[in-house]
């Protein structure tokens, strides 16, 4: 089969385009021939060094959906034909098959194309937790959503106005505030114009938010912190701009703030957790009160491309590779 392999830790010139090998399957897994996989950007933070791989060489990507090829002898719950998806697991999936545990495996329904499916699986229910479970919005509410023209962002733009809270987010061009004023956000920072702290000051007469959704890391950090309102919560579920620097513990003393790093493993964290938020998540899309963004797609063989394009914030919306 074709896959991308890395060998060592490094820029875009490590994805390698190669032949190998269809991974060999044990009793509790499913073999998928892939469709489409999803591209994130902790496929970067792995490829970089950032985060560690099991091994060398390796595969990139935890995200892909397809068609079921073969079973282990103990799964009942899928057969040879099943349309799935998968979302974690560092399953390798910038690949033509791959063999995932089927406890982290999802159905998708029919009406749910592979690219939606690879397009919204991580990322949705990455918002989903956040927005839901994290801090749980509602109409009393007013949240900082960094990146808001992200994959991510313009969900959790979403999620949030579903639940009744106000929005305010940053991005860096006219063209992706148009995206986030789409997806319902109530007020759009051009970060690259003004300071989104004094402008969220301004919005909230200086009570600042109930909580901040922090993507990007390093840059935002502090003013994030300052932008939150009495015991409000920054949310970090990223480092875009690079890890956060130590924090002296006594910052949040000031309006006795609470700070989080959540992991979508830590909620879905069993097959019936897993499959419940999908299910909600699937149900929000074919009930179109979600909208995926797709936006940018990739031969397989092009995702150094893909790579650069989404570190250097030339994306919008979802990024996905095609088989």
């Amino acid at each position: 089969m074709k896959a991308i392999q890395v060998k060592q830790p490094g820029n875009v010139d490590q994805l390698h385009f190669v032949e190998c090998d269809i991974p060999v399957y044990s009793a509790n897994d499913v073999v998928i021939q892939l469709k489409a996989i999803g591209i994130n950007f902790i496929d970067i933070y792995t490829r970089t060094g950032l985060y560690q791989p099991p091994h060398y060489p390796y595969t990139p990507g935890k995200e892909g959906s397809g068609v079921v090829t073969s079973v282990g002898k103990n799964v009942t719950d899928f057969k040879i034909g099943d349309r799935v998806a998968f979302c974690f697991a560092g399953s390798g999936s910038y690949a033509e098959y791959v063999v995932i545990d089927s406890n982290q495996v999802v159905l998708v329904p029919d009406d749910i194309s592979f690219e939606l499916a690879a397009a919204s699986l991580l990322q949705g229910l990455t918002a989903y937790y956040l927005s839901h479970l994290t801090f749980p919005l509602n109409k009393n509410h007013t949240a900082l959503i960094h990146a808001g023209a992200g994959g991510v962002g313009l969900l959790l733009i979403q999620m949030a106005k579903s639940l009744h809270a106000k929005v305010i987010t940053t991005v860096s061009t006219q063209e992706k505030a148009k995206w986030t004023k789409d997806a319902g956000a109530d007020e759009t920072i051009l970060y690259t114009q003004e300071l989104f702290l004094k402008k969220v000051n301004e919005i909230t007469n200086h009570l600042g938010v109930n909580v901040v959704y922090d993507a990007v890391g390093k840059t935002t950090f502090d003013d994030s912190l300052k932008s939150l309102a009495l015991r409000g919560m920054l949310v970090s579920y990223g480092q875009a701009s690079g890890p956060i620097p130590p924090l002296e513990l006594t910052r949040l003393s000031e309006r006795s703030l609470y700070i989080t790093r959540p992991v979508l493993g830590h909620y879905a964290n069993n097959k019936n957790a897993l499959r419940q938020m999908a299910s909600a998540l699937f149900s929000l899309i074919t009930s179109n009160e979600l909208k995926i963004t797709i936006g940018q797609q990739y031969s397989l063989k092009d995702a150094a491309k893909a790579h650069t394009d989404l570190e250097t914030r030339q994306t919008i919306g979802k990024s996905i590779l095609l088989v």
